[in-house]
């Protein structure tokens, strides 16, 4: 709404600005904090459009439910069965009905699955058609708009891909076709598949930089250039700097990796403790290190090793690839150096320090090579703010890197800097650029402390475009990680499949009236039984198929196989990977996978009454037992509809009836 940039590690920005169009379209004028859950909504919060996208997503789930079975040839009531479970799963009811995206993305998943069906059923009679092409283009769209809400969406966009692919494949097989023919089918399925969802993708991220082009606290984290490409902030700082860094200038020096915080190279008077707390010596050297704040002792001037002075030739002589340069502390006038003496916290990497002559056999080590990281040619001159570059020191080739340890109280609890003697290859803790920066002009010590803190005048465009914009914002969020810090209501994996666990959402202030994620603990246990009766039938029709017994048509069989794959490999695929992800998970994480389950039960239901029932007698009872079955899941929704949907004021009592579960944490208010 302000327009302010931020970045979320929970993925690509397309569900956050499907909420923000809700607000938009409400009035919201964005003046609200959301740091606490429960808090209370202020009058200018338009809560019934921004809560309208969630709602309809969720409702248009029972809908597609009940057209993915029918698309998979399966009866009308295993279809309206399936709908109506959907309908009443307590878990999905109120994930919908807050502003969340857990709706929104399973809403993406079912239209790229639904709409893959109903391309791949038109695929037999009409292909080509301009309903072909429509669901067809649909699933392409769907996928993108999946994986734009939240990475997990992903995971279905391989499980279609997968199954198209498979088809394909049979496609290419087919002797009926003309060469041309499955040219054009694999084509449309490329562009489809492929094309479609990475343009979307990247339309997502396009919309989402022309948005929020003002600087924020998120932007932090982002590079020299990516800030300097935003409003405010550290586009204000530089804004007319000089773009090429000559002999002379005056700059700050980012560290590039930015972790663990973003910091820039420092110095101060301060020296290295003569003794550390381990028994080690030091040089006693002045102390460099990287310090995450914006600080006068940043500055450092860049000297020609063979001339005295440090102010800028008229005309300029920049600064090249693979130039010797210096590097002088702004403020103590001291060069940059490094030596073979252990660094304080890293000892195997070298100590870096500002050189004192202590009048000892130590004698200076201060010379660097500039090697420019993201050059195109090695006469590349040393750009402000675009060059990412390494410091290698001459005398014994250690690179300048951040270690990012925390020095004691007698480094101020800064970063560590050290020489890096043996390089392993490139790592961003090695790479530096030019912040800030200004041409030097004044000799005298006295006067260039008063330069350092003036504004420069020259005024050079740097706008960076979107493809670098679009990579960095892509890296940094894969590589962002949230606080790994556990959390009340935080689970793992193995508790939802059984739903040992829930999330208290809110509890009103006054009454004991509360909302909490908690599933029909009827459909869970029930959609897991038929997951796993389907892979016990599935191998059991597979081993009888290899030894030539074929129980089921070939029509049932591959339309059971097709609803195994999309519905038990959409389950797989959805909750799998949740086992080797290293962040705090939450119940909600295990709703996309969920719903498939949800769709597999009455098909698996209605493949035992037509194919597993040999009588009618069978047939009827086994009917009857579903409708009981039926009718107890029913019974579960309305009571836990109190904690579903936060109307009623249940007293302590019926609260602890509730808790079904000892792991269940149903708030009791003491009155």
């Amino acid at each position: 709404m302000k327009r302010i940039f931020f970045l979320d590690g929970s993925g690509p920005p397309f569900g956050h600005m499907l909420l923000a169009l809700g607000g938009y379209l409400g009035g919201f004028d964005g003046n609200f904090l959301w740091n606490r859950i429960g808090a209370e909504y202020s009058s200018n919060v338009p809560v019934w459009s921004l809560r309208l996208l969630p709602a309809l997503t969720g409702a248009f789930l029972v809908p597609m439910a009940y057209q993915i079975v029918l698309e998979l040839h399966f009866s009308h009531c295993a279809a309206m069965g399936a709908a109506l479970l959907i309908l009443i799963e307590n878990a999905l009811i109120t994930q919908s009905r807050l502003i969340l995206l857990e709706s929104v993305l399973i809403f993406f998943n079912l239209l790229s699955v639904l709409s893959y069906l109903k391309f791949s059923n038109l695929q037999k009679h009409s292909p080509f058609s301009l309903s072909w092409w429509f669901w067809l283009m649909l699933t392409g769209v769907a996928c993108s708009c999946a994986v734009g809400v939240k990475y997990m969406g992903v995971f279905t966009y391989l499980l279609v891909l997968s199954v198209a692919a498979v088809h394909a494949w049979h496609l290419i097989g087919d002797q009926t076709l003309s060469n041309v023919c499955v040219f054009c089918h694999l084509l449309a399925r490329t562009v489809a598949f492929l094309v479609i969802p990475i343009l979307m993708y990247l339309l997502f991220f396009y919309i989402h930089l022309i948005l929020l082009y003002r600087s924020g606290p998120h932007d932090q984290i982002m590079s020299s250039a990516f800030q300097a490409s935003l409003d405010g902030g550290l586009a204000r700082i530089t804004r007319g700097q000089p773009l090429e860094v000559a002999y002379g200038s005056q700059v700050t020096l980012r560290s590039v990796f930015g972790k663990p915080m973003p910091c820039w190279l420092h110095s101060h008077q301060n020296t290295y403790p003569m003794i550390y707390e381990n028994g080690r010596g030091s040089s006693h050297q002045q102390q460099v290190t990287c310090y995450p704040f914006k600080d006068v002792n940043n500055w450092w001037i860049v000297k020609d090793p063979g001339r005295h002075q440090l102010v800028v030739n008229n005309p300029p002589r920049p600064v090249r690839h693979g130039d010797i340069v210096q590097l002088v502390h702004g403020m103590t006038t001291r060069l940059l150096n490094t030596h073979d003496v252990a660094a304080p916290l890293s000892p195997h990497s070298q100590e870096v320090s500002c050189y004192i002559d202590y009048n000892i056999s130590m004698p200076a080590q201060n010379l660097w090579r500039l090697e420019i990281v993201n050059r195109e040619s090695d006469t590349d001159i040393w750009k402000t703010i675009m060059s990412e570059v390494r410091f290698v020191h001459v005398n014994t080739s250690a690179i300048l890197k951040l270690s990012g340890a925390h020095l004691p109280d007698w480094g101020f609890r800064q970063l560590e800097v050290v020489g890096e003697k043996l390089s392993r290859g490139f790592h961003e803790s090695m790479v530096w650029n030019v912040e800030e920066h200004r041409y030097g002009k004044s000799q005298e010590q006295k006067e260039r402390e008063l330069e350092l803190h003036s504004p420069t005048q020259a005024d050079v465009s740097r706008n960076l475009s979107f493809m670098a914009r679009f990579s960095e914002l892509q890296w940094r969020m894969l590589m962002l990680r949230t606080d790994d810090s556990e959390h009340k209501y935080s689970s793992t994996p193995l508790e939802w499949v059984t739903l040992d666990t829930n999330i208290a959402y809110w509890l009103h202030p006054r009454t004991s009236a509360q909302i909490h994620l908690l599933g029909n603990i009827m459909i869970w246990a029930s959609a897991s039984l038929a997951m796993v009766a389907y892979a016990l039938l599935f191998f059991w029709y597979l081993l009888r198929r290899r030894r030539s017994i074929c129980d089921l048509p070939e029509d049932c069989w591959l339309r059971w196989v097709l609803a195994g794959t999309l519905c038990c490999g959409g389950w797989a695929v959805n909750y799998l990977p949740f086992f080797m992800m290293e962040k705090t998970l939450f119940l909600y994480h295990y709703l996309p996978a969920l719903t498939f389950q949800i769709i597999l039960l009455p098909m698996v239901l209605q493949h035992v009454s037509d194919h597993l029932c040999r009588s009618q007698l069978q047939r009827s009872v086994f009917s009857a037992l579903v409708v009981a079955w039926y009718s107890s899941a029913c019974h579960v929704f309305n009571t836990l509809r109190p904690l579903t949907y936060g109307d009623t004021s249940l007293p302590p009592s019926e609260l602890r009836a509730l808790r079904w579960k000892d792991s269940w944490d149903i708030l009791i208010r003491k009155y």
